[in-house]
């Protein structure tokens, strides 16, 4: 026997598609519809209703009292001692040129303060904010007294 009288007796011969006649479900549509959404015929049946199904494990107590986990920490981060000298450094900028950089000392030297007392950060970086902090109040406070002796800051007062 040939391969292809082997490949000829392996596959079935082809045979005519039946063509079955359309059901009683679906109808010929006759005309279009005279409204959009109208029914224009074609499958009459309706869906059919939602099947049971039997629970296989029993449902929870709902009433139950609930059992949370417990918070883990939050583990321990770094940045606040660049946030001090970054704040330190702003503020001697300011301060430089006007006198009202004094709150940005103020939040270097305490961000810098709290950044020393945690175990993470950098205490070199740490404490040139503290120093560029206390210098940036110095100026601050450098100019605030020179504007009061030049000027009648306090002229209602008297």
């Amino acid at each position: 026997m040939s391969d292809e009288q082997r490949r000829a007796d392996a596959v079935p011969p082809a045979s005519a598609p039946a063509v079955e006649p359309p059901s009683e479900d679906v109808a010929p549509v006759a005309a279009e519809s005279a409204l959009p959404g109208h029914h224009r015929g074609g499958f009459e049946r309706w869906p059919t209703a939602p099947v049971g199904v039997a629970p296989t494990v029993s449902a929870p107590d709902l009433d139950a009292p609930v059992l949370w986990a417990p918070a883990e920490p939050a583990a321990p981060t770094r940045g606040m001692a660049a946030w001090a000298l970054g704040f330190a450094i702003t503020g001697l900028v300011v301060a430089v040129f006007v006198g009202w950089g004094f709150p940005l000392g103020l939040v270097a030297i305490v961000t810098a303060i709290v950044a020393l007392r945690r175990p993470l950060e950098s205490r070199q970086i740490a404490v040139w904010a503290l120093v560029l902090g206390v210098v940036s109040l110095a100026y601050s406070a450098g100019w605030i007294l020179y504007a009061t002796s030049r000027g009648p800051l306090f002229a209602f007062l008297a």
